[in-house]
């Protein structure tokens, strides 16, 4: 077997963990399996993670990045407010219609966690990382584009982050069902009139935790 940096073997663990929860389900998604997908010993495992609960910590942190990552590249410092905020959406929704096991995925990991004893505090960091990347991206947007929030930060982080949680599970019970892009569309015109242009000699900080 190939040596590899503890890191990337981290790496390959949770890739594997991936496929083997989105292909078996969470619950039977052992340790030993996880293994068998990447082709490592389970002593290997150990000497990677901890605890099961780790590797699931980081399996929670790469599904998010591989939805949220693209989406700050869709903002163009240049572009109309409207459109850049549509563009970070219909992004996000892209990675939804190309991958929908990984975001099925993402639901039954906060039901594991929030049933199973001592792994509640999971699905609460799973969500605290969904606040964090919404976040980012306002924070991308009043940066970049020089606007600011009308409302508190943490009332627009938290709205834009329970609308995109019902738009994606909709999308995973009634599947291609239509009016989507509809939903994105009358959301972007309700995120831009929650923010403005700075006036010239305005701070246009990052949103802070109001």
């Amino acid at each position: 077997m190939q040596r590899l940096p503890s890191a990337e073997r981290r790496k390959q663990l949770v890739e594997a963990a991936i496929r083997v929860m989105t292909r078996d389900g969470v619950a039977k998604a052992t340790t030993r399996s996880i293994c068998a997908e990447a082709g490592v010993s389970l002593s290997v495992f150990h000497y990677c993670f901890a605890s099961k609960q780790e590797l699931i910590e980081d399996v929670m942190e790469t599904i998010t990045a591989h939805s949220v990552t693209p989406v700050a590249a869709r903002i163009q410092p240049t572009a109309d407010v409207r459109e850049s905020v549509r563009a970070a959406l219909g992004t996000y929704w892209d990675h939804v219609l190309a991958h929908p096991e990984e975001h099925m995925l993402t639901y039954e990991l906060t039901q594991y966690a929030l049933r199973r004893p001592g792994f509640e505090y999971l699905a609460r960091r799973q969500y605290e990382q969904y606040a964090a990347a919404n976040r980012a991206l306002l924070e991308h947007l009043c940066r970049d584009l020089g606007l600011v929030l009308l409302v508190p930060a943490g009332t627009l982080v938290r709205y834009l982050a329970s609308m995109i949680d019902g738009l994606t599970l909709n999308r995973l019970v009634l599947g291609d069902a239509p009016g989507a892009a509809a939903v994105l569309d009358t959301l972007a015109d309700q995120m831009v009139h929650m923010m403005r242009r700075a006036e010239p000699g305005e701070e246009n900080a990052a949103p802070g935790d109001g």
